[in-house]
């Protein structure tokens, strides 16, 4: 007897001790279990581990972002496939006539799926964005949005008015194409970003993160019934760990310039990085950050440099980085490591006019890192804050001691206790289907 088709959920921001201080260990008729994510524990690392079954120095996706040597400058927000390293763990499967679907995961344009729905904005030259959604087949998104009711809502997904409708819709489209039997695939892949808003806003304690639970155990229940309805099992997992931000956040640009090791150059009163002779600069995510140094021969300056600013727990060269899975050509030279309960922010300028134009905007194209002050107004209403003391969650570390989880309706053979176990399981019952 074949066995039934597949839907994979990853939840962003599903911890397993926020799980279960809050409402126990079992969410939306699902028992979760602990899971050792990967390093860095971020979405795109997360994702391209699962789909390859390999740790970020085996795909390349060494963060949220990478600083291109050649180009000169940060890659943030790419969407191509292609910067994802190795096979898939559905390539065996899709050969044998299976069809794969995905649905709002990084990097996925391009990608070897039948089905695909990805949200493509177009980013204006002020920093705004105007909502745009690709979808493969072409008729996938109208055909969605016919049957959710209402068109995919960009302002719920990004910035400082993104909450867990974008979660809702996800969730409904996904029911929606498991029960559409011209287009479902016999294996398909979504991402529900629900949490992760207000997490990182308020953090993994109170009220904000109880009510975006209860969000998510709606958007669960749902699918889950989607799934047994339509012949399918389910799997969901979470992609990292949140903690409570408890202290200022850490500037390790501020640093490199103060040592003169990035420079800058002035554009009216604003001031910008010169990526391109600069000796050293940090391209932050959370609580991790990839250090680019020009010359070997900086590189201890810079590691002196960076153990002595507050805030930093570790710094890591290529072997250690290597120990962790992370040696990859993409990596920094040094990876820094923002104590417990502080994250890292990209700002190199100390005065507010200094800053560069993008810094006020959502702008992921072209800020050299990761800003989680685009979840929070500015001055205005146009504008994003620049105030990092309003964050009040991060992510980033992986272990042991810190935690996602799984749920499944199947079993997998031998219990996975860590992402990459997940991953091989499932790619084995994908060869075994």
């Amino acid at each position: 007897m074949p066995k039934r088709k597949l839907l994979v959920v990853e939840v962003a921001s599903l911890g397993y001790d926020f799980l279960t201080r809050q409402v126990g260990s079992k969410l939306g008729g699902l028992e979760f279990k602990p899971l050792e994510s990967v390093f860095p524990a971020l979405v795109c690392p997360v994702q391209a581990s699962f789909r390859t079954a390999l740790a970020p120095a085996g795909h390349g996706m060494v963060a949220n972002g990478f600083y291109d040597r050649t180009l000169g400058r940060v890659l943030l927000g790419e969407q191509s496939a292609s910067l994802i390293e190795g096979p898939r763990i559905w390539e065996g499967f899709r050969r044998r006539g299976k069809r794969v679907g995905m649905l709002f995961w990084q990097q996925s344009l391009g990608e070897d799926v039948e089905v695909l729905l990805a949200s493509t904005p177009v980013h204006k030259h002020s920093g705004r964005m105007i909502p745009h959604c690709y979808g493969r087949p072409d008729d996938l998104y109208s055909r969605l949005c016919t049957a959710v009711g209402r068109e995919f809502s960009l302002v719920d997904y990004r910035g400082p008015t993104a909450s867990t409708r974008c979660g809702d819709w996800i969730a409904s489209a996904s029911a929606a194409l498991l029960s559409d039997h011209e287009l479902a695939p016999e294996l398909c892949l979504v991402y529900l970003p629900t949490l992760d808003y207000d997490l990182q806003r308020s953090g993994p304690g109170g009220d904000r993160g109880l009510r975006a639970l209860e969000a998510l155990a709606g958007q669960m229940k749902l699918l889950l019934d989607a799934a047994s309805i339509n012949d399918y099992d389910l799997i969901v997992f979470g992609d990292y760990a949140p903690v409570a931000v408890t202290s200022d956040a850490v500037f390790p640009n501020r640093a490199l310039a103060q040592a003169g090791l990035l420079e800058t150059q002035r554009a009216g009163h604003m001031l910008y990085a010169e990526f391109h002779h600069s000796r050293a600069f940090a391209v932050v995510d959370h609580e991790i950050a990839h250090v680019a140094v020009r010359r070997p021969k900086d590189v201890e300056s810079v590691r002196t440099c960076l153990r002595q600013l507050d805030g930093i727990a570790e710094v890591l060269d290529r072997e250690a980085q290597a120990a962790l899975g992370l040696d990859h050509p993409r990596s920094g030279e040094l990876v820094i490591i923002a104590e417990e309960g502080r994250w890292l922010a990209y700002p190199w300028w100390r005065k507010k006019r200094e800053a560069p134009d993008y810094a006020k905007h959502m702008n992921v194209r072209n800020k050299p890192g990761v800003d989680p002050c685009e979840l929070f107004f500015g001055r205005f209403p146009t504008q994003i804050s620049t105030d990092t003391s309003q964050v009040k969650g991060t992510h980033g570390r992986a272990g042991a001691e810190r935690p996602a989880c799984w749920a499944a309706t199947c079993s997998l053979g031998a219990e996975p206790k860590t992402l990459l176990e997940l991953a091989a399981a499932v790619r084995s019952r994908l060869d075994d289907g």
